[in-house]
């Protein structure tokens, strides 16, 4: 485990990269308004319509999770963000795509997950809104 920690600044960097890049994917598709991700908003009770109006903001919020991961990550975003994509790669397996589309997705919810571990879970309320600096250690 002592190997492990004069690797922290780059173990966060390269955490906060995939968290991004993870966000940056989903936020252009879901701005371009997926046709295939209808499916996943229907099923926890939009409309058509309204899930097609609500895409595009889900767009710009997966965007805003994106640039904060990278320069700003929070614990509450990246537990945020573990639990979106948590919820977005389980939508897969139920609206009837085979369990590996959710299994192939885990990527994406474990990353921010490992960078809020990396920072330490919060021992207070005020905690979830700050930064344990693991760059500056």
């Amino acid at each position: 485990m002592t190997k492990l920690l004069p690797a922290k600044k780059e173990i966060s960097y390269i955490l906060r990269i995939g968290v991004a890049l993870t966000f940056v994917g989903h936020g252009v598709f879901a701005l371009s308004v997926k046709a295939d991700w209808i499916p996943f908003l229907t099923y926890v009770g939009f409309s058509e319509t309204s899930a097609i109006t609500v895409m595009p903001l889900i767009g710009i919020l997966d965007l805003v999770v994106a640039a904060a991961a990278l320069f700003y990550p929070i614990r509450i975003l990246l537990f945020w963000a573990a639990l979106w994509a948590f919820s977005a790669a389980l939508m897969r397996p139920l609206t009837g795509y085979p369990i590996w589309d959710f299994i192939e997705r885990g990527a994406n919810w474990a990353t921010p997950l490992a960078l809020l571990i990396l920072q330490g879970w919060p021992n207070s309320f005020e905690g979830w809104f700050t930064i344990r600096d693991t760059i500056k250690e």
